[in-house]
């Protein structure tokens, strides 16, 4: 009895210690001259989150009106201390003067730790890995997407959108109408484009709506099972622990699918001598070291307004050699951002459009009158990067709706920060979230910021906009390496589409469209559904 009292008796203590313990987490920002959004045991800021209460969108909006006068502020993901960055000029010294104190991501927004496993598909992409590995990998795939390769690539995206034009308008002629979901329309035409740019394959998901591919990307990337959601949970609560355990949120039997066929395709090219200009190619010319930046390459936004320069960085040489299995993961990114990122930002797009008729018809009259100067030639390239007004249209989608919601650093060595309101020091291991999406929808930054409005990049408005609050693909030498691919696919869709069609909305359209809380993605309550009307049959 005596021995079953002092075991509750040491196990409490144990709790209340624990207890103890984590809520002195919480008194980190009661050092430092910065706001704190007030926390919640155990969850932090998080909690309303996790329990669905509040999409991601409106979380980080509300966050970051609570202190509208800070530069920069604080919050707590569950018991750890996040700085989140208000202003411009602090993410411009953060992201680029002072780079070399926050070079890398969040291991718990990425799943690793410093050094990944050879064999880690997710450890080894572009966005995973860390310090100088990045550094190297960044500038052995920047030559990649450049201007010039997305000339090369232009013919392959284009085929892809012919195809999915081609299938509605047949759609249109065997059915009175045309109504379809768009998350799910765009991230079959993105599948599509990923599957012939990155993995060497032809697949046709419009029409064979169940390919193996198709469904393997879908089985890749469902991160909506509960198992899943307490992986995610685990990596952002105990990323040590997760680490430790090897947690990984990518369905196994998926990633050796998507291994095996890669790994094929260029065993099957090496013996054949097979080229293709895709990123398969690439990746066996970055093999043999023959993948080099061109010296005529000028890094200017060709693809348009939106368009990431490269730095430095990426523009250095190294001596490193990359196992096969290295440069497998860096389509497994691209795969994501076709099958997901780019799809989303096309969904929300088009709703913009469809409740905009008049720009909408706007972007028509350009579409047909580029019709006109091709005299019956195909679209170029360089056609399409001279269409202003679908610059401006993209951009604006963009700016509404970054399917890059938020942006994260991490700090590597600790770091003097200073500004009028005081002076002190950003730990090594801190993190730091820019809000991409509050300051894309801040009337500070953008008037009215509700309305769409193109206008915002015009020739006479662009000048206008800060480059450090329009982040649709990040910031600094971390931007996203894929800008040019993503804006020409999301382009191109749009100009074979809106060229047959005009977008409509249904019964089954919500408006206002509201968000539902999808981890760190927008999604829509009740989905996206609009009706594509064809113009003349």
């Amino acid at each position: 009895m005596e021995v079953d009292l002092f075991a509750a008796i040491a196990v409490g203590a144990l709790i209340l210690a624990v207890y103890h313990h984590l809520l002195k987490r919480y008194q980190y920002f009661l050092t430092k001259p910065v706001s704190c959004v007030k926390p919640s045991f155990p969850m932090g800021s998080s909690g309303v989150m996790l329990t669905r209460k509040r999409d991601i969108f409106s979380h980080i909006q509300m966050m970051y009106n609570t202190y509208p006068d800070a530069k920069i502020m604080g919050f707590y993901d569950f018991t750890k201390p996040v700085y989140m960055i208000r202003d411009p000029e602090v993410i411009k010294r953060i992201t680029v003067k002072d780079f070399d104190h926050f070079i890398d991501h969040t291991p718990s927004m990425t799943g690793q730790g410093e050094e990944p496993g050879e064999n880690s598909l997710l450890g080894n992409t572009l966005f995973a890995l860390r310090g100088q590995k990045w550094r190297d990998m960044r500038s052995t795939m920047s030559p990649a997407f450049t201007g010039s390769k997305m000339r090369h690539m232009f013919e392959l995206v284009a085929e892809s959108g012919q195809s999915t034009a081609k299938f509605l308008l047949a759609e249109a002629k065997a059915r009175k109408r045309l109504e379809f979901e768009m998350k799910d329309t765009f991230t079959r035409f993105g599948n599509d484009v990923i599957a012939t740019v990155a993995f060497g394959i032809k697949v046709d998901s419009m029409r064979d709506r169940d390919n193996e591919f198709y469904m393997k990307g879908k089985q890749l990337l469902n991160f909506q099972t509960f198992l899943l959601k307490i992986k995610f949970i685990m990596m952002r609560a105990m990323p040590t622990l997760a680490e430790k355990l090897g947690v990984d949120l990518l369905d196994a039997e998926a990633v050796k699918y998507f291994k095996g066929m890669i790994l094929e395709n260029m065993k099957q090219r090496k013996a054949h001598g097979i080229i293709r200009n895709d990123m398969i190619h690439m990746l066996m010319e970055v093999r043999k070291g023959a993948l080099k930046h061109e010296k005529d390459e000028q890094d200017t936004k060709d693809a348009g307004f939106a368009t990431v320069e490269e730095s430095q960085v990426g523009k250095t040489t190294h001596s490193r050699i990359w196992k096969d299995n290295e440069l497998v993961a860096q389509c497994f990114i691209f795969f994501v951002a076709g099958f997901d990122t780019v799809s989303t930002g096309l969904t929300f797009l088009a709703y913009e459009l469809a409740l905009n008729p008049e720009i909408q018809q706007r972007l028509y009259e350009e579409i047909i009158e580029t019709e006109t100067t091709l005299e019956g030639k195909s679209l170029t390239y360089e056609v399409l990067q001279k269409m202003k007004y679908l610059d401006m249209v993209v951009s604006e989608g963009l700016r509404k709706w970054p399917a890059g919601i938020l942006g994260d650093r991490y700090c590597t060595k600790d770091y003097q920060y200073k500004d009028a309101a005081g002076s002190f020091v950003i730990e090594k291991g801190t993190s730091l979230w820019i809000p991409t999406i509050a300051i894309h929808n801040d009337p500070q930054y953008y008037p009215n910021p509700e309305k769409f409005d193109p206008e915002r990049f015009s020739d006479e408005n662009k000048s206008k906009i800060n480059p450090f609050a329009y982040m649709p693909f990040g910031v600094g030498p971390r931007n996203c390496i894929g800008s040019r691919l993503a804006l020409m696919e999301m382009k191109l869709i749009m100009y074979y589409l809106l060229r047959e069609f005009s977008f409509e909305p249904t019964e089954k359209t919500q408006i206002p469209l509201k968000l539902v809380m999808s981890g760190f993605a927008l999604q829509g309550e009740k989905d996206v559904w609009l009706e594509f009307k064809p113009r003349a049959l």
